[in-house]
């Protein structure tokens, strides 16, 4: 079925020459989403620059704590406690990664949870650039009905027998990657390619968790607010698709972003904009990589019809802010 789907798209008669050589598909099973978590399985599917597979690699990690969720990833205590500890697999990890784009479903969740590992380790991920495929198949166009691993299988005739196992989970994602691969290079699509940066913020102290658990927390909620000076410029209003940033526009973020969020934030006030704790019918935009994600911002900005970007818009439009009215 799935050579069925893909004929058309499998063999483009010119593969772009800017495409990655090589990808690793990865997928990491975690004790939970905080930054304090630890990886208690990762999976690696290394491809080639067309998406065949050159093979695949797994391996528990023993996370030197509790293992939390179990009725999610199915790994105990008992069954970690022999496994080999990160800094153990973290060289064979890494000759698994090297010179190629890590691919995962969610990917800022993988990377970060693999650097902050390596920064425990004392040591840095060899991953230059990252590709998520929820992002991918935003650009493909796919008729998924959400962003789900197992609905972008589904699409692609792809079976799943072990959900959230690291190396089945990794299978899955390298067999519809493959076709999305394809589809997109035969279309001329530019891959939704992001920087990755080494993380320096990790901690092995708990972090409280909000209420729901292990599917209640939110990557960015630890951050702690910074006071920032009251922006000298009035709000101009709203950005317009196509204009420039003005300065003295309100700027709110939501969600996970490449570059270290308060270096983001850094830059924007930096321009001369007023960056937002929160999301009213004043915001001028909202600067988002998941516009489909329930968060409470992206909620109000539906609401007031308030503009939104993603991360690698908005640096776009930071070159450029126009200067408020004298």
């Amino acid at each position: 079925m799935l050579e069925d789907r893909t004929t058309a798209a499998s063999s483009p008669t010119a593969w772009p020459a800017a495409y990655p050589q090589g990808y690793a598909v990865v997928d990491v099973e975690t004790t939970g989403l905080a930054r304090d978590d630890r990886i208690i399985s990762a999976a690696v599917y290394r491809l080639d620059a067309r998406g065949e597979v050159e093979d695949h690699w797994y391996t528990l990690v023993n996370p030197e704590r509790d293992p939390g969720p179990v009725w999610i990833h199915g790994l105990t205590s008992e069954m970690l406690r022999g496994a080999p500890l990160f800094r153990d697999i973290a060289e064979e990890f890494a000759s698994r990664l090297q010179d190629r784009v890590l691919v995962a479903h969610n990917a800022v969740f993988d990377w970060q949870m693999i650097a902050r590992e390596y920064a425990r380790a004392k040591r840095e991920a060899p991953v230059r650039q990252r590709l998520c495929t929820i992002a991918l198949s935003k650009e493909l166009g796919l008729p998924l009905p959400n962003h789900k691993l197992e609905s972008l299988a589904a699409h692609f005739g792809v079976v799943q027998q072990r959900a959230h196992h690291a190396l089945d989970d990794a299978r899955v994602l390298a067999e519809a990657f493959r076709p999305s691969l394809a589809a997109a290079a035969t279309g001329g699509v530019r891959l939704p390619l992001l920087e990755c940066r080494p993380l320096t913020e990790w901690t092995d102290s708990p972090v409280p968790r909000q209420s729901g658990g292990y599917g209640g927390y939110r990557p960015s909620s630890w951050r702690p607010s910074r006071k920032r000076p009251a922006c000298p410029y009035p709000n101009p209003g709203r950005y317009e698709d196509g204009k420039p940033l003005k300065q003295g526009m309100r700027i709110a973020f939501s969600g996970d972003t490449s570059v270290e969020r308060e270096l983001l934030e850094d830059r924007a006030v930096e321009a001369g904009l007023h960056v937002a704790t929160s999301l009213s019918r004043l915001t001028s935009l909202l600067v988002t990589n998941d516009p489909d994600s329930g968060t409470s911002k992206v909620v109000k900005a539906k609401q007031y019809g308030t503009p939104v970007v993603d991360e690698a818009a908005f640096g776009q439009l930071l070159r450029d802010v126009e200067p408020a009215d004298g």
